[in-house]
């Protein structure tokens, strides 16, 4: 870094600036590529082009040198890369020199000349000219040593310069989002933003991140769902409406959880868990074909996904993998020791629901490969959903999973305001009583209620989880910057 320092200064004092404002580019190193890939080997024009890019390979031999440019990536390409090449009988020494003494791996840097075919085969620009884009002052990682994940997850940067799998995460993801977007304006879809900072949190059982509102003296949390302010909308006649939108949750962070990442919300007035279930099949199905696959390969075996979608019960489900009947009336008793059993940690708080909620996850949901809506859960696993029309004790909610990992849940929504107090008033005694994921009872969102809401569906869908779908990655992988412990 000292060098290179002490380069940028050379620069300045010879007046010939290290961040020019601007400079002439002509073509893109992609549009030269494709311009001129007819030239044969050892082919020359007089056709003049100037190009920019970062320096990623760099030989400097006598009196031609060489270096490789790469380009930016676009939605639709990997970075793409071009040789330039410099003559001391096209350039004069003193040019040549300048691009010796100044020029490191890592420089952005224009080149002018003239489009060539070199005897190697290379399509290249032989220059008559270069100047400084702007000066790395940091060495970058060498494109043939391969960066750690530690590396790759904490400079980002430079794992999309030197690894091109990065940039196709990132391309994905991109593509994954916008045509979530896509298929949900073709279905008739409003979307929406609704406040980050709220003075209640709601909508999920999550430990928030507590914050304060100096301008009015009070005490606020960063949101952990998007669906109370979503309902609040639908109150207000909205037929469909949905967001995507970045939610906070204070608890653990591995390999498929972080403390912020990307949901989408959606509700559909006079739908249920039913109809719900075949628009988040559909958002799926749509986002494969815009991936470019149905079927994918995981170290579990492949996924099908123009297979069957099946649905299966919480209790039939665990009952199955347990090799024991287990219904809404098993002892807690029976349920603690079946836990034992199978090395299931468990809370001694937990009610009979809890644990069943517990065991099917830790037990059962791993193995589900295929895409399988699980339904029919206790009402403790989600505070916000109907009572099942003829299911007692049970509610009307799925998970989705597919490929052992929950990628999306959905209710028939709770819209009797009357039921819904009772469900927070037990929340918010639940949490008065030390349950940190408990909700709190939203007086403003059960007066929206009170005013009435049209039957519905609603359903949430973990980007990130689906990104790593299709990828086959880790969610720190899957999320551009994530959430890190600092170093030291």
């Amino acid at each position: 870094m000292q060098v290179r320092l002490e380069k940028r200064a050379r620069l300045l004092e010879e007046g010939r600036p290290p961040y020019p404002v601007r400079l002439e580019r002509t073509h893109t190193l992609d549009q030269v590529g494709r311009r001129w890939e007819h030239l044969e080997t050892g082919e020359e024009t007089q056709d003049l082009v100037g190009v920019g890019g970062r320096v990623v390979f760099l030989r400097n031999t006598g009196k031609l040198c060489f270096a490789t440019l790469q380009g930016g990536f676009t939605a639709e390409h990997d970075a793409p890369r071009l040789q330039v090449m410099l003559s001391k009988a096209e350039v004069g020494e003193e040019t040549l020199a300048a691009w010796k003494a100044d020029v490191d791996l890592g420089d952005w840097v224009f080149v002018h000349g003239r489009v060539i075919r070199s005897r190697r085969g290379e399509l290249s620009v032989m220059a008559d000219s270069w100047e400084m884009a702007s000066k790395s002052l940091r060495p970058m990682p060498t494109l043939h040593h391969e960066l750690s994940e530690e590396t790759r997850v904490r400079q980002r940067y430079a794992d999309l310069v030197v690894r091109p799998e990065a940039q196709n995460v990132l391309r994905t993801r991109s593509a994954i989002t916008r045509s979530i977007r896509e298929s949900l304006h073709t279905d008739g879809y409003l979307e929406v933003e609704t406040p980050t900072l709220q003075l209640v949190h709601g909508g999920a059982t999550a430990r928030p991140f507590s914050t304060h509102l100096n301008a009015f003296d009070i005490s606020m949390s960063l949101r952990i769902a998007l669906e109370l302010y979503l309902k609040r909308v639908m109150v207000g006649g909205a037929e469909k409406v949905y967001e995507l939108g970045r939610v906070f949750r204070n608890e653990g962070i591995d390999s498929s959880h972080s403390a912020e990442f990307t949901m989408l919300e959606a509700y559909q007035a006079w739908g249920d868990q039913t109809t719900i279930a075949g628009l988040i099949k559909r958002i799926i199905l749509d986002a494969a074909d815009v991936v470019g696959t149905r079927q994918i390969e995981t170290d579990k075996g492949v996924i099908d996904l123009d297979g069957e979608w099946k649905w299966l019960g919480v209790y039939p489900g665990l009952s199955e993998r347990v090799g024991d009947e287990i219904t809404p009336d098993t002892p807690l008793d029976r349920l603690r020791s079946i836990a034992e059993l199978f090395e299931v940690e468990y809370d001694a708080l937990w009610s009979p629901e809890k644990m069943v909620v517990e065991l099917f996850g830790e037990l059962v949901e791993p193995h589900l490969l295929q895409p399988t809506f699980v339904c029919d859960y206790p009402p403790v696993a989600q505070p916000l959903a109907r009572p099942h029309r003829s299911e007692p004790n049970k509610i009307e909610a799925w998970d989705l999973i597919i490929g052992g990992m929950e990628r999306g849940t959905g209710f028939s929504e709770l819209i009797d305001p009357v039921i819904q107090r009772e469900r927070l008033t037990a929340q918010s005694l639940a949490r008065a009583a030390g349950d940190v994921e408990a909700m709190q009872l939203d007086e403003d969102f059960l007066q929206a209620l009170e005013f009435g809401a049209p039957p519905m569906g609603g359903l949430g869908l973990g980007v990130d989880r689906l990104v790593m779908l299709f990828t086959g990655v880790g969610i720190r992988e899957t999320i551009l910057f994530p959430l890190l412990k600092p170093l030291g």
